[in-house]
């Protein structure tokens, strides 16, 4: 997919989500969007199943938490940075601490660590 064809989902993809005529709701399943830069992106309506993010830049966009991002393929980045996210929560349950203190030196890799206060 080049960028003038992921331009073309997208505005079809923003009529959809304002219910406009010549909106169609985006499937990026399968894609790979490696390399790209999809900085503040909002991937949250996203079908990202199967999508390959590998070296794609995602600084301050929004992640899918539902089973549209299942099997995305990232690289350590990204995955660094999702668990970095990840060990900022403000959550006292027992198992999200255990799970924390699992991940925390791998969230620590990540470029934002700092600026999430790791």
């Amino acid at each position: 997919m080049d960028a003038n064809e992921l331009v073309a989902i997208i505005v079809k993809h923003r009529k959809w989500l304002r219910d406009e005529d010549g909106g169609k709701g985006a499937n990026l399943s399968w894609t790979n969007l490696s390399w790209a830069d999809l900085r503040e992106a909002n991937l949250r309506w996203e079908d990202l199943a199967e999508v390959d993010l590998s070296w794609a830049d995602l600084d301050y966009s929004c992640w899918p938490l539902w089973c549209g991002s299942k099997d995305v393929k990232v690289d350590r980045q990204i995955a660094a940075e999702l668990a970095a996210h990840f060990c900022v929560l403000d959550c006292d349950d027992e198992d999200y601490i255990k799970a924390r203190n699992a991940v925390i030196e791998f969230a620590k890799t990540s470029h934002r660590a700092r600026d999430l206060g790791l």
